[in-house]
């Protein structure tokens, strides 16, 4: 892949913030600054943006925006909209010294223009509204075992006479005994405020409880929907909420540029920590984690029920290979084959567009 100043005129570096977003010009050429500008981050302002460009970077030009997830989101659609050239830069490491936006515009272009592989976008459509499906559940999840750690702890300090009833029993029949008390007349202030508090944590469980099993279906279907999401959920230990976890940290064909790529984004790629005569590697604990998460599930699934990751695993073990070290190189594999598994099935073809 070339470099940015062999394709490219002009980089335009930007550095949003919640309302304004800071653009700086750079000639790649010279690598000086052309020009500066402040606008507004909205829809009017990034027509602004797109005229002030014009003016400034009149001929062939790419966009490195920071954040084009977060505070640059709207303005990086605007601009593929509008067929312009977009990469993203991630967080931009910054050494001591001055520090404003203006300089942090500057920097995001130099550091794309220092990049030899760049990094396009994440998708929106489809992918967006997975993403936004996949952190509402689990927030959920959260909150309910939050909800549900706290009704537990209430009923452990409760009086005997109501903790005696709701002791042992399962989460289901604990609601169902909840719900159904009620506070007796002239009882005492401890037994009421008691009876109210585990009331209002039981419909709060309740209420995420209903909360998760709406999101799920609405999940799968998504899932569906992708032109990937088939091919992933017929892999053994693949699920809804596993297949839509690598759609969305895959994004689109063209996003990650080839298998190993994907592995290091997923934190399964081993680092070689070798020294002298000493050849070593390390447990890579950087990438996306919900990916690295997602593929962990799949492994420890396979490992109880998929024949095929059974016998590799009994192969490893006889040779001396450890249950740690055997599901490092299951998610590395496993890394490897899904990420094929959507390239393939996005590969552009007669009458079929690629996944968005």
């Amino acid at each position: 892949m070339a470099m940015l100043a062999e394709q490219y005129r002009y980089v335009i570096g930007g550095d949003p913030d919640r309302d304004t977003i800071d653009l700086a010009v750079l000639d790649t050429a010279t690598g000086g600054v052309r020009a500066h500008l402040v606008e507004a981050a909205d829809g009017p302002g990034y027509a602004r943006m797109l005229a002030w460009a014009d003016e400034h970077a009149p001929e062939k030009r790419v966009w490195a925006l920071e954040g084009t997830s977060s505070f640059a989101a709207g303005l990086a659609q605007t601009l593929a909209e509008s067929g312009e050239a977009v990469v993203e830069v991630g967080a931009v490491k910054r050494t001591r010294g001055a520090k404003n936006d203006h300089i942090d515009a500057v920097r995001a272009a130099r550091t794309a223009l220092a990049r030899e592989f760049q990094t396009l976008p994440r998708a929106r459509g489809l992918r967006e509204a997975l993403r936004m499906v996949l952190a509402t559940r689990a927030a959920v999840l959260v909150s309910r075992t939050k909800a549900i750690n706290e009704l537990k702890s209430l009923i452990i300090v409760a009086p005997e006479h109501l903790r005696a009833q709701l002791r042992g029993l399962s989460l289901a029949r604990q609601l169902g005994r909840i719900e159904a008390l009620r506070t007796p007349p002239g009882a005492e202030v401890e037994h009421r405020v008691t009876i109210s508090t585990l009331r209002s944590i039981a419909a709060r469980v309740r209420f995420l409880q209903r909360q998760a099993k709406e999101l799920d279906p609405e999940l799968a279907s998504l899932v569906a929907q992708h032109t990937a999401g088939p091919v992933l959920l017929a892999e053994p230990g693949v699920g809804p909420v596993v297949a839509a976890q690598l759609l969305v940290s895959w994004s689109h064909r063209g996003r990650v540029r080839n298998e190993a790529a994907f592995a290091a984004l997923a934190g399964t790629s081993p680092l070689e920590a070798s020294s002298g005569q000493r050849i070593r590697h390390r447990l890579n604990r950087g990438g996306d984690r919900d990916l690295n998460r997602a593929l962990h599930t799949v492994a420890i699934t396979r490992v109880r029920c998929h024949a095929e990751t059974r016998a590799y695993q009994a192969t490893a073990t006889a040779r001396g290979k450890t249950r740690r070290e055997i599901r490092r190189s299951l998610k590395r594999a496993l890394a490897r084959r899904l990420y094929r598994r959507m390239q393939a099935a996005t590969r552009p073809s007669a009458g079929r567009p690629t996944a968005a």
